[in-house]
């Protein structure tokens, strides 16, 4: 990397993406196209993998027609070839192939586009045809051009560059061909100018398409949203009366499945409806960069566009919004649901300590019975031996009573027996204590 010299003084360090920024102010320049001129412009989507045969379908094309093949990394080519000249350019989704073709004939459109000499015979295309447009740009100094005998009067939408100096026309529809017929007629532009103006109209029209990508997508969701609001509003309506665990629990699966498909959807249309937004915005740019005027009655193309694609692109702009409104509302009602199978849980859990400690009462009284039972046992026992061992010491001459003796022992072994149980029970609740 080389930095930038002051003087006499050492070099600055530049920035490691300096050169990219101040090369994307160039990477697309207008050049200049002499009148007359015929144009064909092609966009193929080719985004994620299919770039890398974009770039070894174009160096395929160039090898073929010993054109020069573009740099490494380039986003953007132009070479000549036998009687024109192609412009390649790389986009983040789409590219785009542009051929300038000599114009033999004065007519506009005359001969048609698919009996033009391209490159095109031998090109294997790297993806999807979406935008084929066949531009001529045609000499009108006199202003003698009659564009309803040319388009289709009822979707024909015309208008003049910001001085007048240029007419621009379409019907934006198929031809017999399949490409998109867009007229140029020169009235004093010069070839810097018409160049200017032919691609921004060229692009134009391939945003205007890319744009329209956004509708299919918003039609396929439409009826999963559907599905799910309608769902919403049924299983909301049951949360009031559902009381019982297992059917919040329920509920609470059917919803979390619920929001799942949906931000699978969200996930799936998130590009897509940014590049839609992306689109009409560049739409709306070119258009405002061409000054549009009125050509006749004609409706400019910034009023036609805006009476078809509007639509369009508020739809798009809808469904996004349904997306982000659905998903706000099934987390609020997941989470309504979710406070009552807590709330639901924690009633569970103090019910089953409640009967756990009513079953911890119940055992110590059972033990507490226990005990008492096992201290009239063992003294009953204890008691007994003593007594055979007085009735012996008496048999054998000794000078104590049996009765007495016997009744003198009672209320001290009944106590001495008490006294060690107690002991031996508080040492074990000690020691099970301890362990926990």
């Amino acid at each position: 990397m080389t930095g930038v010299k002051i003087g006499q003084a050492k070099p600055l360090q530049e920035h490691p993406q300096r050169e990219f920024v101040l090369g994307e102010l160039h990477a697309r320049p207008f050049t200049a196209i002499e009148t007359p001129r015929r144009v064909l412009h092609f966009a193929f989507l080719t985004g994620g993998a299919q770039v890398q045969s974009d770039r070894a379908a174009l160096a395929t094309l160039c090898k073929a027609k010993g054109m020069t093949a573009p740099a490494e990394g380039a986003r953007h080519h132009r070479c000549a070839f036998e009687g024109g000249a192609m412009r390649w350019e790389s986009h983040n989704e789409f590219s785009t192939y542009r051929f300038e073709l000599p114009s033999a004939s004065g007519k506009p459109f005359d001969p048609p586009a698919a009996s033009l000499p391209t490159p095109l015979a031998d090109f294997v295309q790297p993806g999807p045809l979406l935008v084929a447009i066949d531009l001529h740009l045609v000499a009108d100094p006199e202003h003698k051009i009659a564009l309803e005998s040319i388009f289709d009067r009822a979707s024909l939408a015309a208008a003049e560059n910001s001085d007048g100096s240029a007419l621009f026309a379409t019907d934006f529809q198929v031809d017999e061909h399949g490409y998109i017929r867009v007229l140029v007629a020169d009235r004093g532009l010069g070839a810097e100018r018409a160049g200017a103006l032919v691609q921004r109209v060229l692009e134009l029209e391939t945003y205007r398409t890319l744009a329209l990508l956004g509708l299919p997508e918003a039609h396929r969701l439409s009826p999963a949203i559907n599905r799910i609001e309608k769902r919403l509003a049924e299983m909301t309506d049951a949360m009031r009366r559902t009381t019982e665990l297992s059917d919040n629990n329920r509920l609470l699966d059917e919803l979390t499945a619920l929001a799942a498909d949906l931000e699978a959807d969200a996930a799936a249309s998130l590009f897509r409806f940014g590049a839609t937004r992306a689109y009409y915005e560049l739409v709306q740019g070119r258009l405002q960069a061409i000054g549009e005027q009125k050509a006749g009655g004609l409706p400019t193309w910034s009023s036609f566009l805006t009476r078809r694609m509007a639509p369009a692109i508020r739809t798009c702009a809808t469904m996004e919004e349904r997306q982000a409104n659905l998903s706000r509302k099934l987390v609020r009602a997941a989470n309504l649901l979710r406070t009552r199978v807590d709330v639901a849980l924690e009633q569970q859990n103090r019910d089953q300590l409640t009967a756990m400690n009513r079953r911890a009462r119940l055992q110590l009284r059972l033990q507490q019975t226990v005990e008492g039972l096992s201290v009239a046992a063992i003294s009953y026992y204890t008691v007994g031996l003593i007594n055979y061992f007085l009735k012996g010491l008496h048999d054998a001459g000794g000078p104590v009573d049996p009765t007495i003796g016997t009744a003198v022992a009672v209320p001290i072994v009944v106590l001495l027996v008490a006294f060690v149980v107690r002991r031996i029970r508080r040492r074990y609740g000690e020691h099970g204590e301890a362990e926990h």
